[in-house]
């Protein structure tokens, strides 16, 4: 990695506090009575019941959702045997990963003891604690033995993910692959490069499914595996030694239909490739430089699908697309193990997901434009929302109908309603929305192009292939400030530099545009030019008028209000709306919230409250969320006729009769519009299900001290505000906005460019 990234991944661990997990109550405990249940006296009831039925321990305890991420750091990453506290890092975040996409709580153990025996004494001790173990980095052949003998002793799942989770992907891809190239798994030829932990797995699970063993070569650093062969072996490679002649990799590729890398950069060699059969499939999955790089692949074989397993290239092979809801099917049902069924029916889950034509549902979430199964898409994106939909399911049942599910599910279509919460959540609020962006790229001007935020906010939409960007300031200024922060974007071909004060041939024909905006609202004429030149909002949202940008992030210094004036003199609202209104999102541990109108309209009338309600949902919809309007009110059903009451009554009136589909329903107080249980004490006929995602408030002071407040006591990172209603894709920023905040923005703002 470069400098610029290293110091950015040692930043990113240590601020704002160190590492990457916490631990968090997950009951109230506000009042002495909270206290007495959670701790002395009450405690001791859940512990009579789990001493006279251990079982129970699932009901009473966070066990049933607990995963181990444990190690003893021989072989973490690419790094080697560093140790058990340096793999610290790689084991937090394995445990964030299990969080983040599946919702099991998880906790790293890293473990210093290299003894494989006493290393399996200190891991099945811990049982009680754990739901399931996820064995990490340790080196092979120990990594076979030591989860062998703890799945015999023990009666929770152990997972070494290194060997099932790489397996996992890998036969998906295989699978889906040889599909693709119309072979079948059972007559193809499969040579290997690498005789490790994740290789072998890989192999014992295509052997399971259908791969002949005849039909594999494998090579390591020493050559073939043959048989007779001494050097560098153990039993788990002695099962793939073949007779035969062929020595090397070289020896090996003649007719190979799969090409299996799971070893060294630049391993296989260009000039070797018309060597593989017809239509090969090539998994160079070294990281972070895989076997051979995909281009290389395609100048010699264009008839060739490649996978790899790194994130900017087709075909990433990647485990997060498996470990999180193989475990969350396995403790779901309360499986004692992971079997081989197990495994073959998330690899089916996976190939198949990615075969699946999306629905309606899935496209939205990606921002209208879902993948197409072919040579460039044979396995799903990690961020693909179905993924725990397709898998955790496959898992339960086939730990089901293979006698280790100790708490078989009886209902799997409330099984699959109660995983739809881990699907839009958290963080993954912008996920969509990124896939979307990066599908169709677009130029993006920024106002303010010195400002730090901006700039390194830039650097991400490069990194992650987001947009065009273009930035408006001093020339000398911005080249100084990419300089002194160590930024890697190139201003004279990645981004296009505008300055006003020396960008005459761009900004003097702009002039003439912004005079015929504003020459009947009070600007003079003799002004204009200076304002151009001067007001970078102005100038952004004139590019953008212009169809010189596709579309403009303005704003970020200064006031708000001001900066939105500027850009809206410019480009002004859609024909087809009354107002424009802002929207902004906060996203919370529990979900994301939206608030509107939260910057713009002051006091809104009935009709304004209804168009933004709509406008409002139509964006939320954008985020592959469905949404769930609460009309927010002092007044609970009818409880008051105080004007703002009696409006809010009435929007909702007309918002049933323009949008009759949406959920919608109020006036409420904001408890009502969150807890159904507290809604249906008021009212039993509410369309509303669930809790409201989309709060709409009576007036701007209500919205804005609203999301304020929640943003800052329910630890919320912002999103927006949106703009909704302008007549081209631009949004405002706030002076609070960080840099990944305006990745954000722009990643929405590229999606909602027109045609």
């Amino acid at each position: 990695m470069d400098e610029d990234f290293r110091k950015a991944a040692l930043d990113y661990h240590r601020f704002p506090r160190p590492g990457k997990l916490s631990i968090e109550p997950t009951k109230r405990m506000a009042t002495q009575r909270d206290l007495g249940l959670a701790y002395s006296p009450g405690v001791a009831a859940a512990c009579e019941e789990i001493a006279a039925n251990p079982d129970t321990a699932y009901d009473y305890t966070t066990r049933g959702n607990m995963v181990a991420v444990i190690t003893n750091g021989t072989a973490v990453l690419g790094l080697g045997a560093i140790g058990a506290l340096a793999s610290k890092p790689v084991m937090e975040g394995k445990a964030v990963l299990f969080k983040k996409f599946a919702g099991i709580d998880s906790i790293d153990l890293e473990v210093e003891e290299r003894d494989p025996q006493k290393f399996i004494d200190a891991v099945a001790v811990l049982e009680p604690s754990f739901g399931a173990i996820n064995l990490e980095d340790i080196k092979a052949p120990e990594c076979f033995i030591i989860e062998q003998t703890l799945r015999e002793r023990m009666k929770i799942p152990v997972f070494h993910d290194d060997q099932h989770g790489t397996a996992i992907i890998v036969a998906s891809a295989v699978r889906n692959g040889l599909l693709v190239q119309g072979k079948e798994l059972s007559e193809v030829k499969i040579v290997t490069s690498g005789g490790g932990a994740a290789a072998l797995a890989c192999l014992d699970l295509l052997v399971a499914m259908g791969a002949k063993r005849e039909n594999i070569t494998v090579t390591d650093i020493k050559g073939v595996v043959y048989v007779g062969r001494n050097e560098l072996m153990d039993p788990y490679k002695d099962r793939y030694a073949r007779e035969t002649e062929e020595r090397t990799l070289q020896d090996a590729l003649p007719g190979a239909d799969v090409f299996l890398g799971l070893s060294a950069p630049r391993v296989l060699k260009p000039e070797w490739l018309p060597l593989l059969a017809p239509k090969p499939l090539v998994l160079a999955l070294a990281n972070p430089e895989p076997e051979i790089l995909p281009e290389a692949v395609r100048a010699v074989r264009p008839d060739a699908i490649v996978a790899t397993g790194r994130s900017d290239y087709p075909n990433q092979v990647n485990n997060v697309l498996c470990f999180p809801f193989i475990f969350r099917g396995a403790l779901d049902a309360g499986a004692t193990t992971i079997n081989e069924e197990m495994k073959v029916a998330a690899v089916e889950a996976i190939a198949r997901l990615a075969r699946i034509e999306a629905s309606e549902v899935v496209a939205a979430a990606y921002g209208g434009h879902a993948p197409t199964f072919g040579p460039d898409y044979i396995i799903p994106k990690p961020f693909d929302p179905r993924l725990i939909l397709e898998i955790a399911p496959a898992v339960a049942r086939a730990a089901m109908a293979t006698g280790v599910a100790a708490r078989p599910i009886e209902d799997f279509a409330a099984y699959q309603e109660t995983l739809e919460r881990f699907v839009y959540r958290s963080g993954d609020l912008m996920r969509p929305v990124v896939f979307a962006a990066k599908k169709q790229p677009r130029s993006v001007v920024y106002s303010e192009g010195e400002d730090e935020r901006v700039l390194r906010a830039v650097q991400t939409v490069l990194d992650d292939e987001l947009a065009e960007p273009v930035l408006i300031g001093r020339r000398d200024v911005i080249e100084a400030k990419v300089k002194a922060m160590g930024l890697r974007m190139d201003l004279k071909q990645s981004v296009r530099l505008l300055d006003p004060a020396q960008d005459t041939e761009v900004f003097g024909p702009l002039v003439e545009v912004y005079r015929g905006k504003v020459a009947r609202r009070g600007v003079p004429a003799d002004s204009c030019e200076r304002v151009v030149r001067t007001r970078p909002a102005t100038a952004a949202a004139l590019l953008l008028e212009t169809g010189q940008v596709d579309a403009a992030m303005v704003g970020g210094l200064g006031e708000w209000m001001r900066q939105w004036h500027q850009a809206y003199d410019v480009i002004g609202k859609d024909e087809h709306v009354g107002r424009v209104y802002a929207m902004t999102g906060v996203i919370l541990p529990a979900g994301t919230l939206f608030f509107v109108d939260t910057h713009l309209l002051v006091e809104p009338t009935a009709e304004q409250v209804a168009e933004m309600t709509v406008l409002a949902a139509e964006q939320v919809r954008a985020f592959g969320m469905t949404p769930k309007a609460a009309l927010l009110s002092h007044s609970n059903f009818g409880a008051s006729q105080a004007p703002g009451a009696r409006k809010m009554r009435e929007a909702l009136r007309l918002i049933r009769l323009c949008a009759p589909d949406l959920e919608v329903d109020g006036e409420m107080h904001a408890d009502a519009a969150l807890v159904q249980a507290v809604r249906e004490k008021a009212v039993t006929d509410s369309p509303l299900t669930e809790g409201a995602n989309l709060l709409v408030f009576p007036n701007l002071d209500a919205a804005n001290i609203a999301y304020n407040l929640v943003k800052a006591t329910g630890d919320g990172l912002q999103i927006g505000p949106m703009l909704l209603g302008m007549n081209k894709p631009i949004h405002v920023l706030v002076p609070s906005v960080t840099a990944r905040g305006i990745a954000n923005l722009t990643a929405l703002a590229v999606t909602q460019v027109r045609g």
